[in-house]
């Protein structure tokens, strides 16, 4: 059975307590987690502090632009290790995972180096009177050592997207992936290893949240900065941890976004993105569409075109390359995502598909697995129109006019994501720059490039990652403001 350790100073820790790592696809041991005391999570911070006293504090930004490098390589070496382990954490199919989640991974890591290399100086000239002047220019310095807080949904793309621009400006970092999913992270601590980190730049420590190694990480007093991705709910404590040091805090949080579908949209290219939007990873995206509204002229013919897409879908096993959709995380998240569903009942909802536990008549059935679910026939007002479910349903609802969708598209404390589907080029400028939300779709769902800001308003996050954006997060600032006086005239 595998042991899932700690990696701390360059080194590989057991821990006296241990936790199992579980299969949602059908309830089986992955492995054995040794989970992180507050001791060693203090020694994980130290380590941290005393790499950047060290050797690491004495890379150039160039040599780390070629450590990042070497680190893509070694997990591009190793992509069918990712790849086995993303799958048995998750039990995302494999068409995902090996087309999005291991290489994003390793792009990542590449990207940053890049980003890294081609950074701009910021520099400015103020004149002064007589001939003299001051240059001005800005030196950027890691910010200490930084807590790396990820999910369980996409586990090590977005633990890369993180770590990756951490340690391309110079920092060190302690990892904390979610309890669910440590077999990619532990896999990431073995490439930095094998690829030259130095000691105790790459610190990974596992556990849970509360009383466990995330508390212990956010709350640490030598943190210098705090990086999160997750519930919006666990956001908050970690904010409120880290106000304590006033500790700078990127948060990319929860969503309950909406998808607005205009009547003169391409239909077919439409459903074919909504499919995506709405049951990518079982739903389990902060950027999936949760409310779908659809102008009423073709209301019946989408629910009726997305049941039959719903009814044709496979729910299978995550190594068919024809799987569409796999399990949920846990039978605890799926007891969450139940407990909607019948949430929903209770509030009227007309269930057009979905809403059941599958039966498989195996092993499966020891999984944690849920039919791919569309409601509709409730008020915006509805909890499970308002809460976020993170699972594979969606309400659908007619509206009649622009500017009427726009502001119940926008009537949410979340602000993550939206999606806009539409032939009318105006329109689609129009409403995408109307919602409050991090980022807006038009004709396509789940694309981006890597140097653009990506993050939520409202409950949905704090501050923007993605080129110079987390760049400038990971790093202090300094000014440096040089007089330079005239020359002196001959004597």
């Amino acid at each position: 059975m595998k042991q899932y350790l700690n990696y701390v100073n360059g080194k590989w820790v057991e821990s006296p307590k241990t936790f199992d790592d579980i299969s949602p696809v059908d309830g089986s041991l992955v492995a054995t987690v040794h989970e992180a005391s507050r001791e060693l999570v203090n020694e994980a911070v130290s380590a941290g502090h005393r790499a950047l006293a060290g050797e690491w504090g004495r890379t150039s930004a160039a040599q780390r632009v070629v450590l990042l490098r070497r680190i893509a390589d070694e997990m591009e070496r190793r992509q069918d290790d990712f790849l086995a382990a993303e799958m048995a954490d998750t039990g995302k199919p494999l068409a995902m995972a090996s087309s999005i989640d291991v290489p994003r991974g390793i792009a990542n890591f590449r990207a940053f180096a890049d980003m890294l290399a081609t950074a701009p100086l910021d520099s400015h000239r103020l004149d002064l009177p007589e001939g003299a002047y001051a240059l001005n220019y800005a030196a950027r310095k890691p910010l200490g050592v930084v807590g790396v807080i990820s999910p369980w949904n996409l586990p090590l793309l977005l633990l890369t997207w993180k770590v990756a621009p951490a340690l391309a400006c110079g920092n060190s970092v302690v990892v904390k992936p979610s309890e669910e999913t440590p077999g990619s992270a532990t896999l990431l601590a073995e490439v930095m290893e094998a690829a030259g980190v130095p000691a105790g730049a790459f610190n990974l420590v596992h556990g849970f949240g509360p009383n466990s190694a995330g508390e212990f990480v956010a709350s640490h007093p030598d943190i210098s900065a705090i990086t999160f991705t997750g519930e919006s709910r666990t956001g908050s404590a970690i904010m409120r941890a880290a106000a304590e040091g006033v500790k700078p805090v990127s948060f990319e949080l929860g969503g309950k976004n909406a998808a607005i579908i205009f009547a003169d949209c391409d239909f077919e290219k439409m459903l074919d993105g909504m499919m995506r939007a709405l049951f990518l990873n079982s739903g389990q995206v902060c950027l999936c569409s949760e409310r779908v509204y659809v102008e009423r002229s073709i209301f019946d013919r989408f629910c009726t075109a997305l049941v039959e897409r719903i009814k044709a879908m496979k729910v299978d096993w995550p190594h068919d390359p024809d799987t569409h959709m796999g399990p949920l995380i846990s039978a605890k998240h799926r007891d969450k995502v139940l407990s909607y569903f019948q949430l929903a009942r209770e509030e009227g909802a007309t269930f057009l598909a979905g809403g059941r536990v599958p039966d498989f008549g195996d092993k499966r059935d020891l999984g944690a697995w849920v039919e791919p679910t569309v409601i509709t026939g409730l008020s915006d007002d509805a909890r499970s129109v308002r809460e976020e479910i993170f699972g594979p349903i969606c309400h659908v609802a007619p509206f009649d006019n622009e500017r009427e969708v726009i502001a119940r598209a926008n009537d949410t404390r979340y602000g993550l994501a939206a999606t806009i589907w539409t032939s009318n080029l105006s329109r689609a400028h129009r409403v995408g720059e109307a919602m409050r939300v991090g980022i807006s779709w038009v004709n396509t769902w789940f694309l981006r490039d890597l140097r653009t800001p990506f993050g939520g308003a409202g409950i949905s996050g704090i501050g923007r990652e993605g080129g110079m954006h987390s760049l400038n997060f990971y790093s202090e600032l300094t000014n440096v403001c040089v007089r330079v006086d005239a020359e002196a005239e001959n004597v």
